[in-house]
């Protein structure tokens, strides 16, 4: 199972970077930051691989403060899910209320740009939830 890769980019993000600004922190880094990528990685589950401003923004959600090299212990995974999943669904309503707001203003908000947090957290939630249940940890750098 370790040789499968899933890659989480900025291509195609258009402004979806300035829609970040609540709950969860925004995607946009600086141009260093912007040149590094994380590779996560556990026995229990394919490489994953994130950019700087993805990587950062998603170890910000877990609780984990974003460095060259890291790791998630088993114990500290449920924790991670729940705050991931909670950060989906507070960026899932915002859009919600968004639309019914303007709904009732008698508009339509255009369609949403780029990739949601939704979309970029789903293969770090099933790499967490495979790693839990295989009391591996999850490392990078390293």
């Amino acid at each position: 199972m370790g040789s499968a890769r899933v890659c989480l980019g900025e291509a195609g993000e258009g402004s979806a970077g300035a829609r970040h600004n609540g709950p969860s922190p925004g995607w946009r880094g600086d141009a260093a930051s912007e040149a590094m990528i994380y590779k996560f990685k556990s026995k229990a589950a394919g490489d994953l691989i994130m950019t700087a401003p993805v990587g950062d923004a998603i170890l910000r959600i877990v609780g984990k403060e974003p460095a060259a090299t890291g790791i998630i212990e088993p114990d500290a995974m449920p924790a991670a899910v729940q705050a991931l999943e909670a950060a989906i669904q507070a960026e899932d309503e915002s859009r919600a209320q968004a639309e019914a707001e303007a709904r009732a203003e008698g508009r339509q908000l255009p369609p949403r740009e780029g990739v949601s947090l939704r979309q970029r957290a789903w293969p770090m939630v099933e790499m967490l939830k495979r790693a839990h249940a295989a009391k591996a940890e999850i490392v990078w750098g390293v």
